[in-house]
């Protein structure tokens, strides 16, 4: 079986984020989205609703499951025997970060890397992007699926 993760915080998930992994779901025969718990990091939104975000989005979906960790992901990855980490790049210095994430991971363990480019209309959207249009009182519509209910 070819396990991937594909970990982050999804504060919130975006359009971006949704793109990668029905893409993701073709090249793997599991899915799991990893969600990542930095006790030093500040969230918009707590982990229940980050994680019931992902769940609807892909309630139909047999090929994904949603899991929290703590850690390292090489080694959430050794604990989940998943053998891949995929990961979407958006632009040249999105390569450049993960480039370096993936040779360490690689240095840590033997877990491969594998990387999708984000579809050229999602590209722009991230999850700081979308925090700042919620923070300000925009519209998310486009930005985000329609399963991340933002409340006024």
């Amino acid at each position: 079986m070819r396990r991937a993760i594909f970990p982050g915080s999804f504060d919130p998930l975006t359009l971006g984020h949704y793109d990668i992994i029905k893409r993701g779901i073709t090249l793997f025969d599991e899915l799991i989205i990893a969600i990542g718990i930095n006790s030093d990091k500040k969230y918009m939104f707590s982990l229940e609703e980050r994680q019931r975000f992902i769940e609807n989005a892909f309630i139909d979906e047999p090929k994904i499951k949603v899991l929290t960790y703590q850690g390292l992901t090489v080694d959430f990855c050794k604990e989940i025997k998943a053998e891949f980490i995929l990961r979407g790049l958006r632009n040249p210095g999105d390569f450049e970060f993960e480039k370096a994430i993936a040779h360490t991971n690689r240095k840590l363990s033997e877990i491969e890397t594998v990387f999708l480019l984000t579809s050229s209309g999602k590209s722009y959207i991230s999850s700081s992007i979308v925090r700042d249009v919620i923070r300000n009182g925009g519209d998310v519509t486009g930005l985000v699926p329609d399963t991340v209910k933002i409340m006024p």
